[in-house]
């Protein structure tokens, strides 16, 4: 069996957590960042982009 490859996409974190409503940070944590300028990379969902969606000021993609 053919095992298909999982598209990822790599998020670094821009913007502080501090000061900002309860969501956005429970967001921050669920898409695996929390410190300033994290990178991580993450698998390439409707979930995982609709969330960098509503944390442009939070989160940048990376090439």
């Amino acid at each position: 069996m053919a095992q298909s490859a999982k598209k990822t996409i790599k998020i670094k974190q821009i913007g502080s957590p501090i000061r900002r409503p309860a969501k956005q940070k429970q967001m921050l944590v669920g898409l695996g960042l929390g410190k300033m300028h994290k990178v991580v990379e993450v698998e390439d969902t409707p979930e995982v982009r609709g969330a960098i969606a509503k944390l442009p000021h939070m989160v940048a993609v990376v090439d």
